[in-house]
């Protein structure tokens, strides 16, 4: 292992993570100009993630055989509990990173004297497309820092554009040991928006490197592509703690109002697509009379299936909410 402090301490929440977790580590320890570590938690997985993160033994790369599965925040936790590093960097265990990631970031938040750094990611999907990042590079030079408003308010769900709960930020981990932050482990999607949200609300700025340098993989079946009831349900209860723990000023108060509201009308869609399911009727029209935005929300691929079903319902609802942004992506991220 190394003997000095490394620079950075990638931490990896692998779970069944056998058919990519080689290609992740591999590119953590390809980092240049930089030392790095590489903690992988392994959270009980019943595939050959633990022996492939033990056959990196020999290169800076630890394994933590966590006794229970609780999940990627509860994992990333123990990983950050156990880091040496200045900088923590979050690595998913099916994600890729470019060589020159690291010491970008680090150069850009160490000049502005932030705590909290991200960049552009690249998004690379299964079905074999080309390539593309997230967002264009001139649109986040004129955003050189992320602020806790902006943040916010982007990570509101079911929205046109790309948001940045997206973006895979690095911390100085100093600041995070100071400031006692830990992953909400309650929560199995939009655990990692709170971390940040928490962070930058704590005082930690956070600026922005447009170069792409994370390749976020999209697998079919993963998580990151379907949002249950009980995800929003617990995304809620994860707002209200991060509300009772942090006071925000107007502009970021008016942004969590936004979110709020949006994560109000995806449960109400969700119930009105499960009401539909069901051939539900009843239920189908109390959901659509208490939140007509729901069903503004079937606009969605996932309801195509059921659009013939609903439209007697339409009849009832005129005219139908207008939604700001709705293009059939789901905005979770992956765990």
């Amino acid at each position: 292992m190394t003997q000095t402090q490394p620079d950075v301490s990638f931490i990896i929440a692998a779970y069944n993570a056998a058919a990519t977790l080689a290609k992740a580590i591999d590119s953590a320890l390809a980092q240049e100009a930089v030392t790095v570590e590489v903690i992988v938690a392994d959270d009980c997985s019943a595939d050959e993630t633990r022996a492939i993160a033990e056959s990196y033994g020999d290169r800076n790369v630890r394994l933590l055989a966590l006794e229970k599965n609780g999940g990627p925040a509860a994992a990333r936790n123990a990983a950050i509990a156990a880091a040496y590093g200045r900088w923590l960097a979050v690595l998913d265990s099916d994600d890729t990173v470019e060589p020159g990631r690291l010491r970008r970031m680090i150069d850009r938040a160490e000049k502005a004297g932030a705590k909290i750094a991200v960049d552009n990611l690249r998004v690379i999907r299964a079905d074999g497309t080309p390539p593309e990042t997230m967002f264009t590079e001139q649109a986040l030079a004129e955003t050189p820092e992320l602020t806790l408003p902006v943040f916010i308010r982007s990570n509101a769900l079911f929205q046109t554009t790309h948001n940045f709960g997206y973006l895979k930020p690095i911390f100085q981990r100093a600041f995070i040991e100071e400031k006692g932050l830990r992953f909400n482990e309650a929560l199995k999607v939009g655990e990692d928006y709170l971390y940040l949200a928490s962070a930058i609300a704590l005082g930690g700025r956070c600026v922005i490197e447009p170069v792409a340098g994370y390749d976020y993989h999209i697998r079919e079946g993963s998580i990151s592509r379907v949002l249950a009831l009980h995800h929003i349900d617990a995304m809620i209860e994860g707002d209200k703690a991060f509300l009772r723990d942090h006071t925000l000023d107007a502009e970021a108060n008016a942004a969590q109002d936004f979110r709020a509201r949006s994560l109000k009308k995806g449960r109400a869609f969700l119930v009105l697509v499960q009401n539909i399911k069901d051939r539900s009727i009843s239920g189908a029209i109390k959901t659509a009379w208490s939140n007509p935005s729901a069903v503004a929300h079937l606009r969605m691929p996932i309801a195509i299936r059921i659009e013939r079903a609903l439209a007697p319902l339409r009849k009832l609802i005129s005219p139908p909410a207008d939604l700001t942004a709705i293009d059939g992506a789901t905005r979770s991220r992956k765990g």
